[in-house]
């Protein structure tokens, strides 16, 4: 039997995503570029019975669906720019209770009310350091349309996996575009639900680290009592201001994504066997430089790409392992430097790493890495 297809925006496949993922709350509140997300979340989230709210601003709709994840349903939010910077805070409590949700945050040229319809990709910094404090950071960065779909049930996978929020960040290129997609069979993508406790009601502890980093987590209603917080807490739940379990439960909060990257990071590698110049690039920037990688293997120039998925964790291994064996690496983004600042690092001086920004509102064009790619070869 053959699989459904269609003709889809970027946006409209992230919502399926979710819904494949087993989504049954959606807050948010409408902003572009990103509104389509909720506009098909209202009409599709009633009919496989789950809820859809519009809240009063960004701010509500995170206090929402942190909510809402702990009442049990796997929790959506979608916004940009602004808006996620409204949400910042309460995406800091989300870390520190551990409450699984997902970021859907498509970027937009900034800061502040910036382009609205433009394109960027300059929130990639605040999907780690957005919020104060140390806590875990998951950020997906698609590129293609039916990549949108499947890294949305990605995200929701790690989000209940890891106890943790996750952010998804396509740039408004990829969330708009519209694009032939094959969405996958019932069963053919895995769909991860959170742990549930195997001990009774009254021997619960929601931050039991006996289970390991990741503890089970009940839903609010099930039978299952237990206090939720932004402090420092203890493995019951309630706040604790005793520094050997601040530190230990600070310190397992971040340890359980970083003992875990080979799980979480995504990336792919183009032509980069033989190659002397390496693009590194993410979203729809991405697509550009395996153009400019095309028109340079064709001028005889050994070019490669290698192209980030997963933003956050940072592929640090695999970008030293890259640097130590070209001459050159090009980072274009929409934005002034931010992934090239983590390539510099990464790279440890071992190759030379040369920008390409962009923050006019126009993509990045493969004339424009051609360029630079014989600039520095």
């Amino acid at each position: 039997m053959a699989k459904k297809v269609a003709f889809l925006q970027g946006n409209e496949a992230g919502a399926q995503g979710a819904l494949y993922a087993g989504c049954k709350f959606f807050a948010g509140y409408p902003i572009t570029p990103s509104t389509e997300v909720a506009e098909v979340m209202s009409a599709e989230l009633p009919k496989v019975g789950g809820k859809f709210i519009q809240m009063e601003d960004e701010i509500g709709a995170m206090a929402a669906v942190i909510g809402g994840s702990l009442a049990g349903s796997k929790s959506l939010t979608a916004t940009s720019g602004p808006g996620l910077s409204l949400k910042q805070e309460l995406i800091g409590y989300a870390c520190i209770a551990e409450a699984p949700v997902v970021i859907f945050n498509v970027m937009r040229g900034g800061p502040s009310t910036g382009m609205p319809t433009g394109p960027s990709q300059s929130d990639v910094m605040s999907a780690k350091w957005g919020t104060h404090g140390d806590h875990p950071a998951i950020c997906l960065v698609p590129a293609s349309v039916q990549e949108i779909f499947e890294e949305t049930v990605r995200a929701f996978n790690l989000a209940e996996k890891y106890r943790t929020p996750v952010m998804i960040m396509p740039d408004e290129i990829v969330a708009h575009m519209r694009e032939r997609i094959v969405f996958p069979e019932p069963g053919e993508l895995e769909v991860i639900n959170r742990t549930a406790p195997s001990v009774p009601a009254d021997q619960y502890k929601p931050y039991d680290t006996k289970f390991g980093d990741v503890p089970p987590l009940a839903a609010f209603g099930s039978g299952y009592r237990f206090h939720v917080t932004g402090l420092n807490k203890a493995e019951d739940g309630f706040p604790t201001t005793k520094a050997a379990l601040v530190q230990a439960e600070e310190e397992r909060q971040v340890r359980k994504v970083d003992a875990n990257i080979d799980d979480i990071v995504t990336f792919e590698e183009y032509m980069l066997d033989d190659a002397e110049v390496a693009i590194v690039a993410f979203g729809s920037t991405s697509r550009s430089a395996r153009y400019a990688v095309n028109e340079a293997r064709k001028a005889g120039i050994k070019a490669g790409l290698f192209r980030i998925r997963t933003f956050w964790p940072f592929p640090d291994k695999q970008i030293k392992a890259l640097a130590s064996k070209v001459k050159a690496i090009i980072t274009p983004e929409m934005n002034l430097g931010m992934c090239t600042i983590e390539v510099r690092r990464c790279a440890e001086g071992k190759a030379p790493v040369h920008g390409i920004f962009r923050v006019d509102g126009e993509p990045i064009n493969p004339g424009q890495i051609l360029d630079k790619i014989k600039e520095v070869k």
